[in-house]
């Protein structure tokens, strides 16, 4: 897939700031620039939901990547599983994400987690008071609440960036274990 919008120009400060932090600029903040205001909301809204802290971290990038692999947004893949990297998460769990169903290295609670982001991801939303539930006695109702504002920013993050056309950067390209393909599910 190719871009469908041109990438904008971006402040040279800018580009260096996220050279620095990225090793590369994101697309999706070239192709955001076109709009300044929702690119600097949407970094802010980024940042400020990676600063909250009561929830597990390997659980909400574990989630994001869920919602990436289902809707088709390879950038998100890559991006996260990076980050999973530089955050210390467990890479050979962070590579199965995309076919968490087959594999065998995920606890109980990953996989309702990763079962959760899909059911929040579905359309229309396919979440149970069964599986809400059981997360909810074992997460706690504050971290209940930011997974599931992870996992929908996650829907809006991934939705925004397939629609444009941007695809993987490589990022990933740096995590000594691959990340595994989803499995087909037709």
């Amino acid at each position: 897939m190719t871009l469908r919008i041109a990438k904008a120009d971006l402040p040279a400060e800018v580009r260096a700031s996220l050279v620095e932090q990225f090793g590369a600029v994101p697309e999706p903040w070239e192709v955001s620039a076109h709009h300044p205001q929702v690119t600097e909301d949407a970094a802010e809204l980024g940042a400020r939901a990676n600063a909250w802290d009561t929830a597990d971290e390997g659980l909400k990038t574990f989630a994001h990547m869920a919602v990436a692999a289902q809707v088709g947004c390879s950038w998100c893949l890559d991006i996260n599983y990076f980050q999973a990297l530089h955050q210390n998460l467990d890479l050979d769990k962070a590579s199965q994400v995309p076919r968490w169903r087959e594999s065998e290295v995920f606890t109980p609670l990953e996989r309702d987690v990763l079962e959760y982001a899909e059911a929040m991801t579905n359309t229309p939303p396919t979440v149970t008071d069964e599986l809400y539930a059981g997360l909810l006695d074992r997460l706690g109702p504050a971290a209940m609440v930011e997974l599931t504002a992870i996992i929908a920013f996650a829907n809006m993050s991934t939705r925004n960036n397939t629609a444009h056309g941007i695809t993987s950067q490589g990022y990933s390209a740096s995590c000594e274990v691959p990340l595994a393909a989803r499995q087909s599910t037709a």
